[in-house]
């Protein structure tokens, strides 16, 4: 079969959306010997990506999402490339076009935390009017966990029988610390000279940032008097100050530290060096930091809310609520104070994070591709 992929968010960093068509791609031309693949790529990441084998090619594009140009010359390049199957990597696709498609649903965030950015009447007709198009018209949905799956049932009705849940998975390269020494650099770096707990991702309202700060702000001033650091890493997002705003109100300026976008060898190592992975998000499609952490070997406390469960498992993590900070501050006050209990979640974190990984999920994928070979 020719085969195109919607790689306009192709990225090698750490994207959500990115890596994952970063790693689909990747294995599948590891894997996959017998299908054609097209790309469909936006600059700069068109002219940087080198097609790993003659069955591979690419096509620029680019064509933002919500844009006409998405509807319109995106459309004709699909229908110029003939193709047999084309795979939607997001719900952001040409409405016109209908040859036989699948897609894959990350999250439906936008669904319930619209947030502060485009958020117009427009914006939200034209999420919805894209969303619901894609999802009817693709022979098949792939949603990355069962909660999305069922996300998907509840707000786009569509048919349970039409969803396969494939996982995400996470890289070879994060592991267990390894090398004191780096670590201690990375810690100087950054201007982390104690204890850390640590929290990676955007600034964005359903990310919970705000209630986190207030957590740490009661583990500090609590009897035990913990003596640690907050540190933040990601870029500042200006639609989003009071994340910046809560931690002056708190007195905590000397306490939180704010590492920038931390490029991918020293994210592992920040992992590596925290006491513990706070994840406090309000709601997640997959929920891929985690266990990030746990395979480097962190203990992780985590909101019992949308996939995240699912995902992380009942017994290798700490649960909280995420809308009470006194909640939240509880349970990572548990892993602080109990040295076997982060033992425990070590071991139990590692083993789990293990069944997941970036290999099976293209495999699945590929599975889901044969179905509609001629």
């Amino acid at each position: 079969m020719k085969i195109g992929i919607d790689a306009r968010m192709y990225s090698t960093e750490f994207t959500g959306i990115g890596r994952y068509v970063y790693e689909l791609t990747r294995h599948l031309a590891e894997t996959d010997t017998k299908n054609e693949y097209v790309l469909f790529m936006n600059e700069p990441e068109f002219s940087m990506y080198e097609p790993p084998n003659k069955r591979f090619s690419k096509v620029l594009v680019n064509a933002r999402h919500y844009s006409l140009k998405e509807q319109l010359s995106y459309y004709w390049a699909l229908e110029r490339a003939g193709l047999d199957l084309m795979h939607f990597t997001h719900f952001n696709a040409p409405m016109l076009y209908r040859r036989p498609s699948i897609v894959t649903i990350h999250d439906l965030t936008l669904s319930f935390f619209p947030g502060k950015k485009m958020n117009s009447a427009f914006y939200r007709a034209a999420y919805n009017l894209v969303l619901k198009t894609s999802v009817k018209h693709a022979k098949k949905v792939i949603a990355v966990s069962e909660n999305t799956k069922q996300d998907l049932v509840d707000i786009v009705h569509v048919n349970p029988g039409k969803v396969e849940v494939i996982y995400e998975g996470v890289c070879e390269h994060f592991g267990p610390r390894a090398d004191k020494e780096k670590v201690e650099d990375v810690m100087r770096k950054y201007g982390i000279s104690k204890e850390y707990l640590l929290y990676t991702g955007v600034w964005r309202g359903h990310k919970n940032l705000v209630n986190l700060i207030r957590s740490f702000a009661l583990l500090r001033e609590g009897p035990e008097g913990f003596d640690l650091s907050l540190v933040i890493t990601g870029e500042e997002d200006p639609y989003y100050p009071e994340v910046k705003r809560t931690v002056s109100e708190l007195g905590l300026e000397h306490h939180v530290i704010y590492t920038g976008m931390v490029p991918e060898a020293e994210l592992v190592t920040l992992y590596q060096g925290a006491t513990a992975y706070v994840f406090p998000s309000l709601y997640e499609g997959f929920g891929l930091p985690p266990l990030e952490a746990m395979r480097c070997g962190t203990p992780v406390v985590a909101s019992r809310t949308s996939c995240i469960p699912e995902i992380c498992g009942e017994h290798n993590a700490v649960y909280f609520d995420p809308y009470d900070p006194e909640d939240m501050a509880n349970g990572i006050r548990r892993v602080l104070l109990d040295e076997n209990l982060r033992d425990e979640l070590r071991e139990c974190g590692l083993k789990h994070s293990l069944k997941f990984s970036w290999e099976k999920m293209a495999e699945k994928t590929l599975k889901v591709y044969q179905e509609f070979e001629l």
